[in-house]
This record gives C-alpha cells, sequence and structure tokens, in this order.
C-alpha cells in the first residue's frame, strides 16, 4: 500500500493483545462525527454553542464519556472532527481518550489542522484487533489538511479500513474520490467510512460507485442532524465479498451526527488473528 508505515509503539503498545476475532467471524464497526464532542440539538445551538469550538466547557467530558460508553461494543471505530490535544479539549488528545475509556487497546490519530493552540482538528481510528500497518495521506483540495488514514489488518489477505472526512465542496470532493478510488481498487477486501459530505445518489458517490467495487446497504440511513435526521451523509461501503450481516443507524444525539453501525462477515481467507 503505497504510504503505508509501521504502526508507531506509543499507539500500539507492545504488551496489549486485544480481543482478536478468529478468520471468519463477524467484525463490528462504527463510524462517528463526534464534533468534538458538543451535543447539537436544535440549529440555535450552532450559534450558542459555538464556542465550544474553541473554549473547554466542563459538559465536554460528560459527553465524550457517553460516547465512549457507545463504543465499548464495536471492533473497529472510525472517529471524524476529533481534537488531539489543544486548549478546547484541555490539551487532551480525545482519540486516545476514548480507547481508554472505550477498552480500545490500538488507536490511531491523523491530525488535519492546527489552528495555534486553540484546536488541533483530527479523525481517530480505534481497533480491538492489531493492525499490521497503519497509512496517513493527504488528499487533494483547496485547503491543506484534509485526508485518510488506512489500517491493514489480517494475515494471507488483508482487510483494509480507511476512516475518512471529505470536503464540503463537491469539485473538491471528486477530486478526492478519485484519489481514493486509485488506491480502494488495489485491495479485495476493503471498508471506507466516514463523513462523506453527500448522500448516497450524489454525483460523488455515483462515481466512487462506478470506478470501485464498493457498495451499501439499499437502507436510506438518515444521519444529520441528528435532532432530525434528513441527510445520508455518514457511510459505511464495503467491498462484495464482505458479507453485511446487518447495518443501522444509532439513536444516540451526542453529537449533530448519528452514527452508523455495521457487522460484517469477513472470509476466512483474511485470518485476524
Amino acid at each position: 500500500m503505497p504510504g503505508l508505515s509501521a504502526v508507531e509503539p506509543a499507539t500500539i503498545p507492545e504488551e496489549s493483545t486485544g480481543q482478536q476475532p478468529a478468520a471468519g467471524t463477524r467484525l463490528r464497526l462504527l463510524s462517528y462525527n463526534i464534533q468534538v464532542g458538543i451535543t447539537t440539538q436544535r440549529p440555535s445551538h450552532y450559534l450558542t454553542r459555538s464556542w465550544r469550538h474553541i473554549l473547554p466547557h466542563a459538559e465536554r467530558f460528560c459527553n465524550l464519556d457517553q460516547i465512549a460508553n457507545l463504543l465499548h461494543d464495536y471492533d473497529i471505530v472510525g472517529l471524524q472532527e476529533v481534537d488531539a490535544g489543544s486548549l478546547r479539549s484541555n490539551f487532551i488528545n480525545l482519540t486516545e481518550y476514548l480507547a481508554e475509556r472505550a477498552g480500545f487497546p490500538f488507536w490511531h490519530h491523523r491530525v488535519n489542522r492546527r489552528v495555534g493552540r486553540i484546536a488541533r482538528h483530527a479523525t481517530g481510528l480505534l481497533s480491538r484487533i492489531r493492525p499490521l500497518q497503519v497509512a496517513e495521506q493527504r488528499l487533494p483540495g483547496l485547503i491543506p489538511g484534509r485526508g485518510f488514514t488506512a489500517a491493514r489488518f489480517g494475515h494471507g489477505e488483508s482487510l483494509v479500513v480507511f476512516n475518512i472526512h471529505l470536503a464540503l465542496s463537491r469539485r473538491v470532493r471528486l477530486e478526492q474520490i478519485s484519489y481514493l478510488a486509485d488506491l480502494i481498487n488495489q485491495y479485495p477486501h476493503v471498508v471506507l467510512m466516514g463523513d462523506m459530505n453527500c448522500q448516497p445518489d450524489s454525483l460523488e458517490l455515483r462515481y466512487l460507485f462506478r470506478r470501485t467495487h464498493l457498495r451499501e446497504p439499499l437502507e436510506r440511513f438518515h444521519t444529520f442532524p441528528s435532532w432530525q435526521p434528513n441527510r445520508h451523509i455518514d457511510h459505511i461501503l464495503v467491498t462484495p465479498q464482505l458479507e453485511v450481516r446487518q447495518a443501522r443507524v444509532l439513536r444516540h444525539s451526542f453529537s449533530d451526527h448519528l452514527p452508523v453501525a455495521m457487522e460484517i462477515s469477513v472470509p476466512d481467507s483474511v485470518m485476524l488473528s
């Protein structure tokens, strides 16, 4: 995999073993844009609670503890809109915090953008399975910062999990998806999860489905806004050899997005343990 490197020991402790699923067993996946631990319950909160995006507040970690309780039931989690340790998060890496609270032995974060000491915008990946390798790369875009994390799991054939947060601009999203498609097509077993800022029938995702073998359940999973969801912009996409056992949106409004959950069966040729 281009740019794939060994995971840093500080991120993946050598003494940790995790809960290693056997080959051919099921994996529980979750993708969640957590909005830096800010609960949003109505449009006016974007104004009245906007200060929480730049300053610390007492409720943030109470909300994050509830999110950690939710994450505890899953094997691999992709997080968007976390903070890598700045003023607003009391200089605590939120990916690491959630990993510890939810009992994940393996975690990795990617910093997308730094705003001095005020904010370190990031994405995070949590896993109960030891990844063999992890990579992070920038995606095309007018504003530097957007990128992806990819983790490779399994001996023999591999399972590759991408965690992304795509741009707000359709033109830039098309560039980003075109870049991702070339990488995805190198692997038979792929999960692509994240906040894609576009719906299944959008030009961008139709293009992605034409360029790759990725697919998602036929149901419409409205995830945004969390208080009255009417847009399906958070996704977990998989290649055909990964059997989808169950997929649903969880009604946990700890953010302005709702989380997407999926249970898949991994082929016996991917030996995760």
